[in-house]
C-alpha cells in the first residue's frame, strides 16, 4: 500500500514540473506564432472536390 502513496507522489511532482515549464515556455513566447498569420492570406484555398449534381431528367408523360 505504501508504494502507491509514493508513485502517487513521483507523478504529482513530475506533473508540477511540466506544469511550470509549460507556463515558462508559454511566458517566454515559445507558442506566438506572428508569422504564419501574415502569410496565410497569401495562399489561395485548398479546393474542395464537390460531388457532381447527379440530376434525373424524368419527363415521361
Amino acid at each position: 500500500m505504501s508504494v502507491i502513496y509514493v508513485l502517487l507522489t513521483i507523478s504529482v511532482i513530475i506533473a508540477i514540473v511540466f506544469f511550470v515549464g509549460f507556463i515558462k515556455a508559454v511566458k517566454s513566447g515559445q507558442y506566438d506564432d506572428d508569422y504564419t498569420p501574415s502569410v496565410r492570406m497569401l495562399f489561395e484555398d485548398e479546393l474542395v472536390k464537390t460531388k457532381p449534381n447527379k440530376t434525373i431528367n424524368k419527363t415521361k408523360v
